[in-house]
């Protein structure tokens, strides 16, 4: 199994010794070209970040005027136009972002953000991918991958392994290698609209839009316990004994299958870990979003010393987006849980371990259901 650790070696061995020395936080996510560093492509700089907020998505190109008019309402600080489908890479399914890296940039996780390496190589025709998609995909960095649809494919170098912190997003190629993948041009914008009610804010964007375009919320708040640690005990706002029980018999008969990085049935021949809690639940019921990310708000956050059979757990060990919960499991008691933990393992019962725990997440079905519609 590739692990980041012989990618670097790779990676460290460029032929042009006047190069100048990488990044020393990116010498592992960022690939080498043949004869540089990255790619000579210029970017400009970072200029101030900023949280993006909401995500529009249509079928069709905006139209300019009503992009003007977005960046005109109250609240909103930034606009960034993007290009956005649903394409393949290497064979997988996935979100993928046409951007322009010299502003793009400003809207993500700090790291990625700050690595005028990273961006070089997607403005040089590269895609970067998410960690999870490199790590456990088995995509590995300078390897060549095919991009694309049915009716234009390309073949492109991965050239990072870059979460933007986008649920579902995890492909990005600069806005010129989108077209040339035939990506509809202009047809999303992300926004940043610091302190504004954002479901306000998204009933007003709905009425300077085209009908028919989607708005969600990049990164919504979970829910935590009120004072006192109670959580609500009403029918449909948690899981009943007996979908506990069923959720947990789904999560057992997949033990043995193997990790698939997006997989999440049987015809793909196995699991990840947001696939198999999907899968489990809606044995019982219980629609949950598709990424570990989303999966995490779809009820109230608990300490683990709180946790009982048939709760999530999660994890934050994306070191290209601190914070971002890129892992999740079902915790089954006793200290045990049954996980697919990675690229090369099978859907197993582990002990629970802490490094990088976030907590456990009480699942409310109603929110679950929630946000599984509301994706793009």
């Amino acid at each position: 199994m590739a692990t980041l650790a012989s990618n670097a070696v790779v990676l460290l061995s460029w032929r042009n010794a006047g190069s100048p020395q990488p990044q020393s936080r990116w010498q592992r996510y960022v690939a080498a070209s043949s004869d540089t560093w990255v790619s000579p492509t210029a970017v400009a700089p970072l200029r101030g970040r900023v949280s993006p907020h909401l995500l529009v998505a249509s079928s069709a190109t905006l139209p300019a005027d009503a992009v003007r008019r977005v960046g005109a309402v109250k609240g909103v600080k930034r606009v960034e136009v993007l290009d956005a489908a649903q394409t393949t890479v290497g064979g997988k399914r996935v979100g993928l972002l046409g951007v322009d890296p010299s502003t793009f940039r400003a809207f993500t996780p700090k790291p990625t953000a700050e690595s005028d390496d990273l961006w070089r190589n997607i403005a040089g025709g590269d895609v970067a991918i998410s960690f999870t998609m490199g790590n456990d995909g088995g995509f590995e960095l300078g390897s060549h991958v095919t991009v694309g649809g049915r009716q234009r494919q390309t073949q492109l170098r991965v050239g990072a392994y870059a979460t933007m912190g986008l649920g579902d997003v995890d492909a990005v190629v600069s806005r010129h290698v989108a077209r040339q993948l035939g990506v509809p041009s202009g047809n999303a914008l992300l926004i940043s609209a610091p302190k504004t009610d954002l479901k306000k804010l998204s009933r007003t964007l709905r009425k300077v839009l085209p009908k028919g375009v989607k708005t969600v919320e990049v990164d919504p708040q979970i829910d935590y316990p009120a004072p006192g640690g109670r959580l609500p005990t009403a029918k449909g706002q948690v899981m009943t004994a007996e979908q506990v029980r069923t959720v947990i018999k789904a999560a057992y008969s997949r033990i043995g299958w193997p990790y698939v990085w997006g997989g999440e049935s049987e015809e793909e021949g196995g699991y990840d870990c947001s696939g198999l809690m999907q899968y489990a639940f809606a044995q019982a019921g219980i629609r949950l979003p598709r990424v570990a990310a989303d999966q995490a708000r779809a009820g109230w956050i608990i300490p683990y010393s709180k946790a009982r059979p048939g709760d999530l757990l999660i994890w934050a060990n994306d070191p290209t987006a601190p914070g971002y919960i890129s892992h999740i499991a079902l915790y089954i008691g006793n200290g045990k849980m049954v996980a697919a933990p990675r690229r090369g393992t099978v859907v197993q019962i582990q002990n629970v371990y802490t490094r990088n725990l976030k907590g456990a997440v009480r699942v409310n079905p109603q929110m679950g259901a929630r946000l599984a519609a509301s994706g793009l």
